[in-house]
């Protein structure tokens, strides 16, 4: 009895490790290796298969002894599930549930693997085969990513019963009419509601029964991205969902690059559109107070060249610390292909390499940060309070195909509502329609940008809300002619007694203006609403089509400070990110002080750094310690273990992966006498700011070093 009571206590412990709370995250398929010990906190071990020549535990068992936590990641709408489509699991073939085109291909994530139509059979299936067995390996926090359903699936007979179980009738043709295209995304968007919200209440329900506290999260792109990449997914919704603890927002060069339109000009603003994807995803969370992880990635899906890689990732980091109230970080995904892959060297050569060093340096500088970053109650600089209303229905109203001549290129209507403010450095933040009955959702929001034209309330309820909140002082524009075929779905505004023509009829009801509401500007309560008769998408897709609703913003919020850069300071760090495109200024952002250049693998000091136009600028600035006697790691290519400090002397050990440069910035009360590196090393003092730059080859086992003075 006794050594059954010891082996207890020891699985329980094992397990209180693993499921402990982490800051920082990466997600991989692969075992541990020298080249991809990144040392984050913690790693996603990817799918139950089997690799070559190793089991699903035992690829765990070799991160866990490495000393990291381990969490479970796979995908819920597509992966290696072959034994389901086969007939292997449960001896009935099931390949009429992959999601299928009108011209009734099926619609495949990869060779063999199909998008899947989540029925409740394969989440019978999923849950058997894929969170149990997690379970049972003491692991305690699980990722369920890309619940994703295409716009223009919806024709596998799988699906049609699914329709004929929800709305009651037979299924019809999504491509026929604007009123079906709407019913069959909604389905969709139910599906995989449905989806998580079964497996996770299965993966909490059978960790209570193992003595387990699971937590599950959904890594998930933003509803910016699928909507422009006409996907359909919950979103929103799983904010609220009892058993959802959290999300990853997968924001990286791929989503941001999608070309938009501003002023006229249809091209790739990466920046400014990851800006918008990563408050899309904060918005999300912020009222419910669900965890957040951003997630970037140095590299895509698409291959490309070194340096196109480099600048972008440098747009989405730091596009993604402009959000202070957000700390937790998924610092790269697959770092196999990271370290390992072979790109294009230059966009004008066919030579491929392997990461640059400089890269792989810089790269590793910035993830280090994100492990020490802290959250911050500073804010964005510019004009504070301006909101852009979005709503999980953006995906409803997406098609590949033109419907009764409904259009919204690269989603116009939403870009015209935020880039004419986030162009001239105004801060706008994101406001979900999901979320407008949580009092917190309405903290320093003051001007609330809205149209229908491009979503639906799904909810009346959202109006109630969205009126009491203007009673009591606040201020809506409206944009929108309200003429679009989606104005016409089989929706609540035009069922069970209702018979608006459109919903915003009914949102001007309860505010006591006329239904019909002219252009022009309403009070209700101690607030307004601005009513203009245009769809957002004429904002942006002619050139100085903001002009407009400009004047009329100026008139609801007052003078607001344009410039064409954003700047924040979190703890030591500063980000900035001058735009380009001349909306304001066409003038470089020069800041002044102690720096040290954190995009440059060299840790350069600088006592002034110019950020050009569509550039951005990380530094750490040195002025911001407090106790400068008290040596310190500033800034390292690398993360660092078990530091000791005596009166004179100043010793840790650096670990980053294998085959990459380290590159140190370390300050020191004076002059070292003495720098004693288990490996060859060159250092550098630099007086003035009285910090030793150290530069040596990295070791995943870790490098000693040992400074006296």
């Amino acid at each position: 009895m006794k050594k059954i009571l010891i082996v207890t206590g020891m699985i329980c412990l094992s397990m209180m490790a693993y499921s402990q709370d982490v800051k920082t995250t990466f997600q991989t398929s692969r075992q541990w290796k020298p080249l991809t010990d990144v040392r984050a906190d913690a790693v996603m071990v990817y799918s139950t298969g089997s690799r070559p020549g190793l089991s699903f535990g035992e690829r765990v068992e070799t991160w866990r002894k490495k000393g990291y936590v381990t969490h479970f990641m796979t995908g819920i709408a597509w992966g290696g599930y072959g034994d389901y489509f086969s007939g292997k699991w449960d001896g009935k073939p099931h390949m009429d549930e992959g999601q299928k085109s009108v011209q009734g291909d099926t619609i495949m994530h990869g060779p063999g693997v199909p998008y899947i139509v989540p029925t409740l059979n394969y989440l019978k299936y999923f849950k058997e085969t894929q969170i149990k067995p997690v379970i049972d390996a003491g692991i305690s926090d699980i990722f369920l990513e890309e619940p994703e359903f295409w716009a223009y699936a919806g024709y596998s007979e799988a699906f049609k019963r699914e329709w004929k179980e929800y709305y009651g009738f037979d299924w019809r043709p999504q491509h026929l009419s604007a009123e079906n295209t709407y019913l069959s995304n909604k389905l969709k968007y139910h599906l995989y509601y449905r989806a998580l919200d079964e497996a996770f209440s299965y993966a909490k329900e059978y960790g209570k029964q193992k003595g387990m506290d699971v937590r599950c999260y959904v890594p998930t792109h933003s509803l910016v991205n699928y909507s422009m990449w006409n996907i359909v997914s919950p979103e929103a919704s799983l904010a609220s969902m009892a058993h959802c603890d959290g999300y990853i927002a997968q924001v990286w060069t791929g989503t941001s690059r999608v070309p938009n339109y501003f002023n006229g000009n249809r091209r790739e603003r990466v920046f400014e559109t990851a800006f918008l994807e990563y408050g899309a995803m904060e918005s999300m969370t912020r009222p419910t107070g669900r965890k957040m992880f951003f997630l970037t990635d140095p590299i895509e899906d698409r291959a490309v060249d070194w340096e196109d890689y480099k600048r972008n990732y440098q747009a989405t980091f730091t596009a993604q610390l402009l959000y202070p109230q957000i700390a937790d970080y998924e610092v790269m995904p697959w770092p196999d292909r990271i370290y390992e892959g072979l790109y294009r060297v230059s966009a004008d050569s066919e030579e491929k390499a392997r990461i640059p060093r400089f890269y792989s340096t810089q790269m590793q500088v910035m993830v280090n940060t994100l492990n020490l970053i802290p959250l911050s109650k500073n804010k964005l600089n510019g004009s504070q309070g301006i909101s852009v209303l979005m709503a999980n229905s953006l995906m409803f109203q997406r098609s590949l195909e033109t419907v009764e001549g409904y259009e919204d290129p690269q989603l116009s209507n939403f870009f015209g509502l935020a880039f004419p403010l986030l162009k001239r450095g105004v801060p706008v933040s994101i406001t979900h329609l999901e979320n407008v009955g949580y009092a917190d959702t309405w903290k320093d929001v003051k001007v609330l940008l809205m149209t229908y034209s491009n979503m639906k309330p799904l909810d009346p309820k959202a109006h109630q809300y969205l009126a009491d909140w203007v009673k009591q002082g606040g201020t809506i524009i409206y944009c929108g002619r309200d003429d679009d075929p989606y104005q016409r779905v089989l929706e609540w505004w035009n069922q069970n007694g209702n018979s608006y023509t459109a919903p915003s009829q009914h949102l001007f009801g309860l505010m006591q203006m006329p239904e019909e509401a002219s252009e022009g500007v309403y009070e209700y309560g101690q607030g307004k609403v601005f009513v203009v008769r245009q769809d957002p998408k004429e904002f942006a897709m002619q050139e100085k089509g903001d002009e407009s609703l400009l004047k009329v913003i100026g008139q609801a919020y007052g003078k607001l400070e344009m410039k064409n850069h954003f700047y924040l300071e979190r703890g030591p760090y500063v980000m900035a990110s001058v735009l380009d495109e001349g909306a304001v200024s066409n003038q470089p952002l020069v800041l002044r002080g102690s720096y040290i250049d954190l995009f440059d693998p060299t840790l350069p000091t600088l006592k002034q750094k110019e950020v050009q136009l569509g550039q951005q600028a990380f530094l750490f600035d040195i002025n911001t310690v407090k106790d400068k006697k008290n040596p310190q790691v500033l800034a390292a290519a690398s993360r660092q273990y078990d530091e000791a400090r005596t009166g004179n002397s100043y010793s840790f050990v650096a670990k980053s992966p294998a085959e990459t440069n380290n590159v140190m910035r370390v300050l020191l009360p004076r002059k070292p006498k003495q720098v004693q590196v288990s490996v060859p090393c060159q250092h550098q003092w630099d007086e003035d700011t009285h910090t030793l730059l150290l530069q040596f080859e990295n070791l995943p086992e870790g490098v000693k070093v040992e400074i006296n003075w």
